[in-house]
């Protein structure tokens, strides 16, 4: 972790999301954590599974994801699927509720990562991919792979 980074370590990343949605727009919010989960994210032992964002009741929730319980943490442990609180703006959640509802779109978790020693997570505006917009991504990234391949045979 450098100063370059801007003291950013990244605990998680969720692959599939790229893979399975358009992702129109991003942005940063702190998440409400126990403290064993906080312990247990930092030990890499948590899955994006099927997880996804929403708003409930002027509030934004973090659903389906799976936070092992920590080893050492006996009776602090929490539910690993329980309903975790993201914090972030009035304004934010009022204009993510507006845009999940009209246009059809859906809160995406993309990475938790560490910064300034406090868990933070990633969300994205996402629009499903059909399965041809898949296949043009994996066809991308097979030739990319053969140029890179090309490239250091020469």
């Amino acid at each position: 972790m450098s100063k370059a980074d801007g003291g950013i370590k990244i605990l998680a990343v969720n692959k599939k999301a790229r893979f399975n949605f358009a992702i129109q727009e991003s942005m940063e919010c702190g998440i409400a954590l126990a403290g064993t989960e906080v312990k247990s994210i930092k030990e890499g032992k948590s899955s994006f599974a099927d997880s996804y964002a929403q708003v409930e009741n002027d509030e934004l929730w973090l659903i389906a994801y799976h936070v092992s319980p920590y080893e050492f943490g006996n009776l602090a442990n929490k539910d690993p699927l329980r309903k975790r609180k993201l914090l972030v703006h009035k304004k934010e959640i009022k204009r993510l509720k507006r845009v999940t509802t009209e246009k059809g779109l859906t809160l995406v978790p993309l990475k938790f990562y560490l910064k300034r020693g406090i868990v933070k997570c990633e969300i994205g505006i996402a629009r499903g991919k059909k399965l041809f917009d898949k296949r043009q991504d994996i066809k991308k990234r097979d030739l990319k792979r053969e140029v890179q391949r090309e490239f250091r045979i020469k």
